[in-house]
């Protein structure tokens, strides 16, 4: 099993300043960012496995990849409410932030729960985790009946006004695969997307707009 310290020089020998550069025009930023693609952190991930020390080990090097890799190996069973909270609220960028639903938070017991609270929270990258996670549990709980999203089409239609783009995104995002799942759901989704379309609030049209496109095609 590698050390945190064989990690670091692993990071710092795929380095690639040129992709850190790009990666922050697309809002991608945090105390370092080696330029590490993904791909490559979820080989190194794999080859780690899981081992919920090291995640906690990496999570607290204020650093992009250190960070994504720390929820890719993290244990779901050894993961609990407490520690999610002082994750989310130490998102500093939206990739973080999708990185920790996909790998981690979408495969715990509380995460319906957690979706619906942090969406209700006003922290942008917070309140976007709680619609990244409800997008992701629309993908991957295959066997979920649909009244565990009913909760949150409801909850998508309260909070579409929100001016932020990271979070209107994440809105639209939740609302699209949810419509995804199956026709019942699509047909729930579509009538959401057309009315707030022809919402008065202009960020609600275009999270409206948005899913639209996507469900139309």
């Amino acid at each position: 099993m590698p050390t945190v310290e064989e990690i670091l020089r692993q990071l710092e020998a795929w380095a690639d300043p040129q992709a850190a550069q790009g990666m922050a025009r697309y809002g991608i930023g945090g105390h370092q960012v080696y330029g590490v693609r993904v791909p490559q952190l979820r080989r190194l991930a794999r080859q780690i496995g899981r081992d919920h020390a090291l995640a906690q080990a990496l999570w607290a090097i204020d650093s992009r990849e250190t960070r994504i890799l720390a929820c890719m190996v993290a244990d779901p069973a050894q993961t609990d409410p407490t520690l999610a909270e002082a994750w989310a609220q130490a998102f500093n960028h939206w990739e973080v932030c999708d990185q920790c639903c996909l790998n981690l938070f979408e495969k715990t017991p509380w995460a319906y729960e957690k979706a619906l609270t942090w969406s209700h929270r006003e922290e942008e990258f917070v309140k976007r985790a709680g619609f990244v996670l409800m997008a992701r549990l629309a993908v991957s709980d295959k066997s979920a009946p649909d009244e565990r999203f009913f909760p949150f089409l409801e909850r998508i239609a309260e909070a579409a006004g929100d001016e932020r783009p990271l979070v209107k995104k994440g809105i639209s995002w939740a609302l699209r695969q949810i419509g995804k799942r199956n026709p019942a759901l699509r047909e729930r989704a579509l009538t959401l997307a057309q009315h707030l379309a022809q919402a008065e609030n202009r960020h609600a049209r275009w999270v409206g707009k948005d899913a639209l496109r996507d469900l139309n095609r």
